[in-house]
């Protein structure tokens, strides 16, 4: 008993002279720094949004490809998803720009596509979502869509085509999705390309206002 006695006075002797350090307590942050936080958040949340709106220039492939979409399943009278995207890939099958068809291999409009999201496109059109509305959704999932751009229109005012090398006659009608079928000799290819100039090549800038 005696010995227990001890072992109790003993412990809480060490118990009292091991008492816990005094506590400070930190100062709270200032005001400014929940201004600073507010604003890194408001940033965090509205930066995704900004990145995948369309800015005057932007997107001009998606712009205009999407038009052509939309008013061809106007035309076809294509109001399910399902019914827009058997229109997609017909319009995808008749591109003949290198530009129109590889936005058509991003979204899955092509035989040889890797992906397929021509729903992200049909669904969309099916709730008359505009053009831009759609390229922004499209942006989203992949940026590569927006950074296509159209080849500039080829100027031909004023060269002589016949001094031309057929070449250079072979690679206009290749940027124009053309071939000259049948044709033997540069005569035919400079026949050609006089033909289909009127459609394709730059126009001159009229200074009339």
């Amino acid at each position: 008993a005696a010995t227990a006695a001890h072992t109790h006075t003993h412990t809480h002797t060490h118990l009292a002279t091991t008492a816990p350090p005094p506590y400070f307590p930190l100062p709270p942050p200032p005001p400014m720094f929940f201004a600073a936080a507010a604003t890194l958040l408001a940033v965090a949340l509205v930066a995704p949004q900004a990145s995948a709106r369309i800015r005057e220039g932007d997107c001009e492939v998606c712009l205009k490809t999407m038009q052509k979409f939309i008013d061809a399943s106007k035309a076809a009278k294509a109001k399910k998803p399902a019914q827009i995207e058997a229109v997609i890939e017909k319009q995808c099958a008749k591109f003949k720009d290198s530009k129109e068809i590889r936005l058509c291999y991003y979204i899955g409009g092509t035989s040889d596509a890797a992906t397929r999201m021509l729903g992200e496109v049909a669904k969309p059109i099916s709730h008359f979502l505009p053009a831009k509305k759609i390229c922004e959704k499209l942006k989203k999932k992949d940026a590569q869509i927006c950074q296509l751009t159209y080849e500039k229109p080829i100027d031909l005012e004023g060269k002589d085509l016949s001094k031309m090398r057929v070449k250079e006659l072979k690679n206009i009608l290749n940027k124009w999705g053309e071939k000259c079928n049948g044709c033997t000799e540069k005569r035919d290819y400079v026949k050609l390309v006089e033909k289909l100039k009127p459609k394709y090549a730059a126009k001159p800038q009229s200074d009339e206002l």
